[in-house]
This record gives C-alpha cells, sequence and structure tokens, in this order.
C-alpha cells in the first residue's frame, strides 16, 4: 500500500474535524452576540426597573381631590398631584363643553384638596359653592383666601385691586394658604389690617 492512499482518508478526516470545530466556534459567537443584545434590549436590565421605581412613586405621590362639573366633557372627581392647576383638572376631565364661559375660569389658579370647582355656561350666574354662596366666600359669609377671586377679596375692607392681586399672586406661587396669619407675607398687609380681617376671612 503506497503513501498516497493512506494520507487521504487522514485528510479527510482532518478536514471534517475541522469543518466540527468551525461550526462549534460559529455556534458560540451566535450564542454570545445573542447575550448581548438581549442585555442592551429595551425592557431589560434597568430598564425595567426604571419603570418599577416610577409606577411606585405614582402611587405614593401626595395628591389632591378635585370635584369638577357643570361644562366640561367629563364631569366627575379626578385626583391630581399636589400643585396642579385649574387648567389640568379640565384637562383631566375632557376639556371644556360645547358652550362653556371659559373667560370666567382661572386656568392658572392652583387647585386645593377637597375644592368643588364648577364651569358654567355662557350667561350662566358665576359659579357657587356647594352652599350655594357666591364663588370664594362660605356659608358665613367669610371670603375664603384660597378660591376667592380678585372681585371677592376687592369686597374685603382696606384691600383694593392691587393687594387682591397679590393674594392670588402668593397662593399660585407658594400653594394654599393655611392660615390666615399667613397674609402677613404680602407686601402692604401688616399687623394692623390682618386683626382687621381676621373675622372675614378664612382658608
Amino acid at each position: 500500500m503506497s503513501v498516497s492512499t493512506l494520507e487521504a482518508p487522514t485528510r479527510r478526516r482532518l478536514g471534517i474535524g475541522a469543518a466540527i470545530v468551525l461550526v462549534l466556534v460559529a455556534a458560540i459567537v451566535a450564542v454570545v452576540i445573542g447575550l448581548v443584545r438581549g442585555a442592551g434590549s429595551p425592557g431589560a436590565g434597568d430598564g425595567m426597573g426604571e419603570r418599577v421605581a416610577v409606577a411606585t412613586d405614582a402611587a405614593t405621590m401626595p395628591s389632591l381631590y378635585v370635584h369638577v362639573f357643570g361644562a366640561v366633557a367629563r364631569p366627575g372627581l379626578y385626583r391630581l398631584e399636589e400643585g396642579a392647576r385649574v387648567v389640568d383638572v379640565i384637562a383631566a376631565a375632557g376639556g371644556f363643553a360645547d358652550g362653556a364661559d371659559q373667560s370666567s375660569i382661572n386656568l392658572a389658579r392652583r387647585l386645593t384638596d377637597g375644592e368643588q370647582l364648577r364651569v358654567p355656561l355662557v350667561g350662566e350666574a358665576p359659579p357657587a359653592d356647594a352652599t350655594g354662596t357666591s364663588a370664594g366666600t362660605t356659608a358665613d359669609g367669610r371670603v375664603n383666601l384660597n378660591t376667592a377671586d380678585a372681585a371677592t377679596l376687592d369686597t374685603l375692607p382696606r384691600v383694593g385691586p392691587a393687594i387682591a392681586q397679590r393674594i392670588i399672586e402668593w397662593r399660585e406661587t407658594n400653594g394654599a394658604f393655611t392660615s390666615v396669619d399667613d397674609l402677613l407675607s404680602i407686601p402692604g398687609i401688616g399687623d394692623k389690617m390682618l386683626s382687621a380681617l381676621r373675622d372675614l376671612v378664612t382658608v
């Protein structure tokens, strides 16, 4: 038997072995690439953690409840984030309904927890609170510093349009009044004026 006859099977076995090795290497490379792509894809790793964190934050976020009704698309009780404004609850309620008197609503005003907001139709009387009194006043006639508009605040003694606007700007910047004494933070209101207003206002 010649040497060339013995070498042929050996070469075939070496060729088959090399092919098997190449197939195995290619399979390993494909698995590694798949793992790398999976780790970097959306919804994996840190992405899933971020979504869970957002959901947790939303559940524990301070909130306030506002009842909006009248000329809005979806009247009802809405929960909003602390610091929300009238524009936010109007948006949550689906926006103004046809015929809504939009000019009667201050969209920039901060909302307070437990507030009831009525959006009137054009030609209707100004909004009233749950007791049927004029907007921003209580059943005993006191002016609510957190819900009264400039016109209602202007009815208070020694409170003209300028101070009324400062009161509104203060609550829009700092949030709801928590005490009548907070009026001392308003430029133009001192101890003497506060004493005159104390029995006429509430928060």
